[in-house]
């Protein structure tokens, strides 16, 4: 075991967690409920996709129909996956998500894989696209760069994430409030303002559509959208009777984001005509400016812009705890397992802000967008194939969630999946290859790590 030091710093001493024994009120205090975890699922799920990917959807599609059957099966899909993981994270009630699944589940190899994945990829280049998002809608406004804003955000909310976790669950729930408001007033005015022209066609057209290559194409970028549903998964140790809080935040974080999604786009339809949304990326900026004008519009693109920051902190909390798991079983990265007086993974947290801000350096936006999809995919289809295994085995925790409709809940997400991931490959074999690549690099550092415990005993 190695031993842990306090050591004094800009974000407080480092210590040791076993150094003195915590009152069970002290032990409360850091965790907690329902409502914040789930604002972290919602706060990751509501970010660049939903105000952006209608654009691409609307290239070859244009019924109303067609547009709206997307996102439904979105949102029917991440639910799929949020009874899965409620199980998982209740089964193995620990801390890492994919990490300490595919670990306890298969082989710590995967579960090493899987962390990697998430450092590098799931949670870093997922902050920088935020960040990066944040930095195009503010950039006219401040006058800015919006690399600049970018790496500003990404530095401010990794230091507000660096002291407590009782800190981080307000700023979490503020933020997170402040975006479902947004959301419900674009929602209303975007049904019930009139409009003479609009995009709303509700022909039969759309089973033309519905089979169509287009249509495989545009459900990818509402998968991505939907991204975030599993968060709260990653931070079990830090809900409060995870048993039954845990389900509660996944289940119905989901099915919120998934009822306003599909809303959402309904009101963007209504109130712009396919030529004004095609092929645009700030969906919500054309669409504010015509229900608002220019100033309102402005406005709400401001709006929309700053609470990107709830998605940005959203993950900035969740992934330094991957991190951390990692770090805590494999010697050389157990610098990035220490935490401070108040249990938050400084170091992990730093980790994690550096490899974003290199993203924002070094990436463009559409190549961090395509090229992450097809690996995280897999590892999440690696998971909840396990909650089969799981239930084969008799393993894991008494008394924990057990998912409803098993195992077809489970079998339709992973064929589901199966056919994401097939059509990635095909459609995009330089992304997907891409991530097949880190995943080459990241079983380089699997081997150097066993090698490295090794000679350290």
């Amino acid at each position: 075991m190695v031993k842990k030091t306090e050591a004094g710093g800009l974000f407080g001493s480092q210590r040791s967690r076993v150094s003195a024994p915590l009152s069970q009120s002290m032990v409360k205090s850091r965790k907690i409920g329902w409502r914040s975890a789930a604002a972290i699922v919602i706060a990751n799920m509501v970010g660049t996709g939903v105000f952006t990917s209608l654009g691409f959807q609307l290239q070859a599609l244009e019924n109303t129909w067609t547009i709206l059957s997307l996102w439904v099966i979105g949102a029917v899909f991440s639910l799929l996956g949020a009874f899965s993981y409620a199980e998982l994270g209740t089964r193995l009630p620990k801390s890492g998500g994919e990490y300490h699944f595919l670990s306890q589940i298969y082989h710590p190899f995967l579960g090493y894989l899987s962390g990697w994945v998430s450092l590098t990829v799931g949670f870093a280049a997922s902050i920088a696209l935020s960040a990066m998002a944040m930095g195009a809608y503010l950039q006219d406004i401040m006058g800015w760069s919006g690399r600049i804003i970018a790496i500003l955000a990404i530095l401010v909310i990794s230091m507000i994430h660096s002291f407590s976790v009782r800190q981080s669950s307000f700023f979490q729930n503020f933020l997170t409030l402040l975006k479902i408001v947004l959301i419900l007033f674009l929602i209303f005015f975007g049904i019930t303002l009139h409009t003479p022209v609009n995009a709303i066609d509700w022909s039969d057209n759309w089973k033309n559509e519905f089979f169509s290559p287009a249509y495989a194409v545009s459900l990818i970028y509402v998968i991505y959208a939907f991204s975030g549903w599993n968060a709260a998964a990653y931070i079990v140790e830090e809900i409060d009777q995870p048993k039954k809080n845990l389900p509660k935040a996944l289940i119905w974080g989901t099915l919120l984001v998934g009822i306003l999604f599909v809303l959402l786009q309904l009101s963007f339809l209504n109130q712009a005509t396919i030529g004004q949304l095609r092929n645009k990326v700030d969906v919500g900026s054309v669409v504010a400016q015509i229900m608002f004008g220019k100033t309102g519009g402005s406005t709400i693109s401001l709006l929309i812009a700053l609470l990107l920051v709830a998605s940005i902190s959203a993950m900035v909390w969740v992934g330094p705890r991957v991190t951390q798991a990692m770090a805590r079983e494999y010697h050389n990265w157990r610098f990035f397992s220490q935490e401070n007086s108040n249990g938050v993974p400084v170091r992990a947290v730093v980790l994690q802000a550096i490899i974003s801000l290199f993203m924002v350096v070094t990436s463009s936006f559409e190549q961090l967008l395509v090229y992450s999809g097809f690996i995280l995919q897999l590892f999440t289809s690696l998971s909840v194939a396990g909650v089969l295994l799981l239930r084969w085995r008799k393993q894991g925790e008494p008394g924990a969630y057990l998912s409803p409709a098993f195992p077809w809940i489970q079998l339709i997400f992973l064929l589901f999946s199966a056919w994401i991931l097939i059509f990635l490959l095909i459609d995009k074999p330089m992304e997907s290859l891409l991530g097949l690549v880190n995943v080459l690099v990241g079983t380089i550092s699997y081997r150097w790590s066993a090698n490295y415990a090794i000679n350290k005993h």
